[in-house]
């Protein structure tokens, strides 16, 4: 047993120590692509760490969004990226290389042993054992409508913020579609390669999101897990050359994306004129409540997604959205 504890001990500390390292090469890195890659790397460790937490449900939107999402973005972003803005970045990486630029390069290494310092003290000050809110939560799940104590707090006791963070991700794509719009057709054809992985993996996408949006009401899943990995089958459709009918891009795809946010405020009014509250549930209806708000939250999410890895707002050939 002590050989396992400090097996433990040891594989910990050196997940530590790997998340900081690439934290820093990612921040230190002149080379875009590299510093992207890196990122990836981090947020695959991160997940991991969020696993030896015991936060399953972290994890999974970790490693789903911010690494594997987020990462498309990066790279899609990466791409479009002008050559005036590439040379800039050649001429920041010749500016590392003098004196002045090599001391600049370890400036993001000082602000990360500040706020490792600083998170390092608040944890050694907490308490060796605090409770929090876990009891309240453990005492109202039966009442909550769902059996998964994540799910809970994220729909009934902040279900605001739940909202809010769809609000922000809307507000996110509405941004980047401000800035101009995309071509809906491919020039180039996807390779045999990429177009059979699309043809496998999609479908088997589809299955998982459904499958995390049903078992998030009792077990690790949800929403935000189950958009995230239908927003990876879109993002694999886009890069495999599929592209969607102009019909679909009006005003089916923007009632989809609000459907989420809507769903929200619509059984939020109707729960305010029943009950007096905007989210508090009924004990009877609570359940299939949290679920119709789920599976329009994992849509609307999943669509979002996928259109922030578009790049813009989807057009035709003659410019109509």
């Amino acid at each position: 047993m002590e050989a396992l504890t400090l097996l433990a001990w040891m594989f910990d500390g050196l997940l530590g120590l790997g998340l900081l390292w690439l934290a820093w090469r990612a921040l230190t890195c002149p080379d875009l692509f590299r510093a992207i890659v890196l990122f990836i790397a981090f947020g695959l460790l991160m997940a991991l760490a969020w696993v030896r937490l015991d936060a399953p449900d972290v994890a999974l939107a970790e490693a789903a969004i911010g690494a594997g999402l987020t990462g498309a973005l990066l790279m899609a972003a990466l791409a479009k990226l002008h050559p005036t803005e590439t040379n800039d970045n050649l001429s920041v990486q010749a500016e590392i290389s003098r004196p002045k630029g090599r001391l600049l390069q370890w400036l993001p290494v000082v602000a990360l042993l500040l706020v490792s310092a600083g998170l390092g003290y608040v944890v050694l000050s907490l308490p060796p054992y605090v409770t929090g809110l876990s009891a309240e939560v453990a005492a109202n799940l039966k009442t909550s409508g769902v059996d998964n104590p994540v799910t809970a707090v994220l729909l009934n006791f902040r279900g605001y913020d739940t909202l809010l963070e769809m609000v922000v991700l809307l507000l996110a794509l509405l941004g980047v579609w401000s800035l101009g719009g995309t071509e809906l057709h491919r020039d180039t054809a996807p390779g045999i390669v990429l177009d059979t992985l699309a043809r496998v993996l999609v479908p088997l996408l589809i299955l998982v999101a459904a499958y995390l949006l049903w078992v998030g009401g009792h077990a690790p899943g949800g929403a935000f897990q189950a958009g995230a990995v239908l927003g990876a089958a879109g993002v694999l459709l886009l890069l495999a050359g599929w592209r969607p009918r102009v019909g679909l891009m009006a005003w089916p795809l923007r009632l989809m994306l609000v459907a989420g946010p809507g769903a929200f405020v619509i059984i939020a009014a109707l729960l305010y004129m029943i009950e007096g509250q905007l989210l508090e549930f009924p004990t009877a209806q609570a359940g299939i409540l949290i679920l119709v708000l789920e599976t329009a939250a994992t849509v609307s999410i999943g669509l979002t997604l996928a259109a922030l890895f578009l790049g813009g707002r989807p057009r035709n050939d003659k410019g109509l959205t």
